[in-house]
């Protein structure tokens, strides 16, 4: 059975149903015995008929989501298989920055812009409860062109070739516990995301922050993020030193460690990722560095997790984690276009931690796995 997952296309559908049940009724209040009569070539039923412009734009977003994806597949390759000399990196980043100059300028290009422009013109003589979906796309699509516009295609690959040889510096660091390797690197990528951020800002009166915020968690402000975390505060606080108090005893932590055969953890944490809904046809499951998820399409997501040969919650607790991101792409539609995408970092982590914490911390959840 097909989940009802959290996307812009649920959005559109909501909108779509609020406002359905009146409009049957007018309509069947409406209907005479000559407007029943009437043919199905009269009154255009389908996109085609309204907006040839919206074929021609979906075709250019679709060539744009599938490039993206090929840049997918190249990021998922960096980070699990390909070898870690610095020549590797060095040559991925040029790989990855060839592709996102491509794909900037496919996704800049003149055309879909007028063309949104087209389709939004044409869908002005429908009734606003048709075509809900399309409207959806057009909306997402316009603020997608826009944003992108503002920047050029030389920035793109600059960022794209500094993510790549950022992340092999950090995995070298990160084993030699030594933060002076990366620090350049880390300072690097915040001096692009704010050239980034400056190319992209058309309205002042916004604060960067929430600007900035919009690319990962649409409409939220700064202003609502620091309310949201002082309700949170105000209501944590009291209660960890409650629960805590002063005679509290930490658990003990001595059943998580001992020996465990890293080979034997992946056995078992992918019989589990699969028994709680992640379906492996449809995808892999590898080590990393750190573990994490990447979609390539509804009908290949793929999740990594680490393993330490000494202690085995941590391989558990991230295969569970990454499961949940990939169950949620795993149900969103597959049309390559931006309505069938996550609607929110935010909506993403509340799958994967539903299943980390609210799931995995259960004891019917540990009565099931031991």
């Amino acid at each position: 059975m097909k989940l009802i997952v959290p996307s812009h296309r649920t959005l559109a559908r909501l909108f779509l149903l609020q406002h359905s049940t009146k409009y049957c009724f007018a309509l069947a209040n409406s209907m005479t015995t000559e407007t029943a009569a009437c043919t199905s070539n009269s009154v255009p039923t389908s996109i085609e008929d309204v907006s040839p412009s919206y074929l021609q734009l979906t075709t250019k977003l679709k060539l744009v989501s599938q490039l993206r994806r090929v840049s997918s597949v190249l990021d998922y390759d960096r980070t699990v298989f390909m070898p870690q000399a610095d020549e590797c990196a060095a040559d991925r980043g040029a790989q990855m920055a060839a592709l996102a100059q491509v794909i900037h300028e496919k996704a800049t290009d003149k055309e879909i812009g007028t063309l949104i422009e087209r389709a939004l013109k044409d869908l002005e003589a429908s009734s606003a409860d048709e075509f809900q979906e399309e409207r959806r796309v057009l909306e997402l699509s316009k603020k997608s062109f826009e944003k992108n516009d503002r920047i050029s295609a030389e920035l793109e690959a600059r960022k794209a070739k500094l993510s790549s040889e950022s992340y092999g510096m950090w995995t070298k660091a990160r084993a030699e516990s030594d933060y002076s390797m990366f620090e350049p690197y880390l300072k690097n990528c915040f001096d692009v995301a704010m050239e980034v951020a400056d190319a992209q800002r058309d309205d002042d009166s916004v604060p960067l922050y929430t600007q900035m915020l919009d690319d990962y968690e649409t409409g939220m402000s700064a202003e609502r993020i620091d309310e949201i975390f002082d309700e949170i505060k105000n209501e944590l606080v009291p209660l960890i030193s409650l629960v805590l108090g002063d005679t509290a005893t930490a658990p003990s932590t001595d059943p998580l460690k001992g020996e465990f055969p890293v080979e034997k953890q992946q056995v078992m944490n992918e019989q589990i990722v699969k028994s709680i809904g992640y379906d492996k046809n449809f995808g892999r499951i590898d080590v990393s560095v750190h573990p994490f998820t990447s979609s390539l399409g509804a009908h290949d997501v793929r999740i990594t997790s680490r393993f330490s040969k000494d202690e085995w919650y941590q391989g558990l607790a991230g295969s569970v984690h990454e499961a949940g991101h990939a169950m949620y792409e795993q149900n969103l539609g597959n049309s390559g276009l931006s309505i069938d995408s996550a609607l929110s970092m935010g909506v993403h982590e509340s799958q994967s931690l539903f299943w980390e914490r609210h799931v995995g911390l259960s004891k019917p959840f540990w009565r099931y796995a031991t």
